[in-house]
């Protein structure tokens, strides 16, 4: 199983790099991928963090699960770009997985991803979730969409990913591992 987890300038720091940590931690090969010309990518509370490659050099089709962080700026420059909005649209129609926390989701809604599916987003998203049914569950999880809402929710998203892409017993050793479960 091969992760690639999306990067653009404004991220929400926690709901990326806990999800890059916690899937390399459940022994899923993880791409952390700019959707800029530069490999540098700064976060929505000015953390700068080095991507492991440029989306325009990475086969996306090679993947199991494209991942979207949150973060206002990074979910609009996310929303805003052809490239990441084709390959969520490719992984969907592939019954492929697709996740998205916090703002995210919204590209998801916007892109009539979630039609018809229980989802969830940040608080004042809901209205983005077109044809969806939303919920305040922390993770959402229908057919191949995987949903999240936040900062907060970021370690069981994380596992949620590691039980659907490997087993339930590699998500519960992460999670006891870094103390989040007993």
């Amino acid at each position: 199983m091969k992760a690639l987890v999306l990067f653009a300038n404004g991220f929400e720091e926690v709901e990326a790099i806990t999800q890059v940590d916690f899937l390399r931690r459940g022994g899923i090969n993880v791409t952390a991928a700019s959707i800029h010309n530069d490999k540098r990518v700064v976060g929505a509370h000015n953390i700068p963090v080095e991507a492991d490659a440029l989306l325009s050099d990475v086969n996306a089709d090679e993947y199991s699960i494209v991942v979207l962080p949150g973060g206002m700026n990074g979910m609009l420059n996310l929303g805003g770009s052809k490239e990441v909005v084709a390959i969520l649209k490719r992984f969907n129609e592939a019954g492929k997985w697709v996740a998205a926390i916090c703002a995210s989701p919204s590209i998801l809604g916007d892109n009539g991803l979630v039609e018809g599916k229980r989802c969830t987003c940040y608080p004042g998203f809901e209205d983005h979730m077109k044809g969806g049914k939303t919920c305040t569950n922390e993770v959402v999880v229908d057919g191949n969409i995987i949903t999240s809402r936040g900062p907060g929710t970021s370690i069981a998203f994380a596992l949620k990913m590691i039980e659907l892409l490997k087993d339930k017993e590699t998500a519960i050793e992460v999670g006891k591992d870094c103390l989040y479960l007993d």
